[in-house]
């Protein structure tokens, strides 16, 4: 799927922290292709400099720093914040380095944001916060109780952010992400998603179907769903790059706004590892593992607020359409690896 263009109010300076990174790239590429004027801040320590938007000026430079390009005379309209690390089992071991980085950052950028009077700012947040059974779809009124965290990190960032917003004039949007999934070709080179360590459902299995991986575990076969495995809502990436843009158009001076973004389906483990065997034609060794602690048997995004609002839906709701996609990243990034 090549990067889609929602029509913009207007011609806009934009910040874009975490550009090169999985989702922060995609939007990148959304934003310049839609004719902004877009600089990108990024350390490169997950993101990858092959990954960011031609056209767009780019600050290689930790997120703590941002104060330095983003001044009063700059002229920045809009920030879109995606700098942040995600790995849950890292913060787990480690959460200092997720308080430093994701809260610190956010904080040293809010505190610009200020000082530079923008206007602006959408921040990449998550749906992995919200508590409950998953008995129906989590909306945005749903109990936030983080189980790890990462996910407390970006519920604290929420709550600073409507802290400034209440404060002044910031118009500002929380987009909570449930699994963003897929890849996009933009600029001749596809843009998809991979983490060091891999900790993703979908990569996984395309790493084992390119056999990058000896054998994939499936982790539970007992949960209360009608096939044993855990069910989980997988978005497209450019349908979530999509949600951004028509979000700075929407957002309101003095209001916080939180959207959730995903597919509104539930796609089993199982169904996805069939899936995966499909649009690969590749057959690979499958183990049974344990439940793993704290996962929960069902999570899917009601985003019924997303429509009414934004009026975003996804536009590649299919799991064959989302895994080919990735399919086409995985073997681009075999063969780089390869030769």
């Amino acid at each position: 799927v090549h990067v889609r263009l929602p029509e913009s109010a207007g011609w806009m300076k934009i910040l874009v922290t975490g550009g090169a990174g999985y989702i922060g790239s995609v939007v990148s590429h959304q934003l310049v292709g839609a004719g902004h004027e877009v600089e990108i801040v990024d350390d490169l320590s997950t993101g990858f400099a092959s990954n960011l938007a031609g056209g767009a000026k780019f600050h290689q430079m930790s997120v703590h720093d941002v104060g330095e390009i983003l001044t009063p005379t700059a002229g920045f309209e809009a920030v879109l914040h995606f700098a942040g690390k995600i790995e849950v089992a890292e913060s787990v071991r480690n959460p200092e380095k997720y308080w430093q980085q994701n809260i610190e950052g956010s904080l040293a950028l809010l505190r610009a944001i200020r000082a530079a009077a923008v206007p602006r700012l959408i921040f990449s947040s998550t749906g992995s916060m919200y508590y409950g059974d998953g008995t129906r779809p989590f909306d945005e009124t749903n109990e936030v109780r983080p189980q790890n965290p990462y996910a407390a990190t970006k519920a604290i960032i929420d709550l600073m952010i409507a802290g400034e917003c209440g404060a002044g004039n910031l118009a500002a949007a929380s987009l909570r992400y449930f699994n963003a999934s897929g890849a996009v070709l933009a600029e001749g080179r596809w843009l998809g998603e991979r983490h060091d360590p891999e900790s993703h459902l979908i990569p996984i299995l395309l790493q084992t179907a390119l056999g990058e991986r000896e054998s994939f575990t499936l982790y539970g076969t007992d949960y209360p769903t009608t096939d044993g495995s855990c069910r989980r809502d997988y978005v497209h990436v450019s349908d979530l790059a999509e949600a951004h843009l028509l979000a700075l158009d929407a957002l309101e001076p003095g209001r916080h706004e939180i959207f959730n973004l995903g597919n509104g389906q539930g796609f089993s483990n199982l169904e996805v590892l069939e899936t995966v065997r499909t649009v690969t034609g590749r057959e690979f060794p499958v183990l049974i593992g344990d439940r793993r602690p704290g996962d929960p048997a069902i999570s899917v995004a009601s985003s019924e607020k997303a429509h009414r609002v934004l009026g975003w839906k996804p536009q590649r709701p299919e799991l064959a359409d989302i895994i080919a996609d990735a399919w086409a990243f995985h073997q681009a990034v075999h063969a780089e690896i390869r030769f």
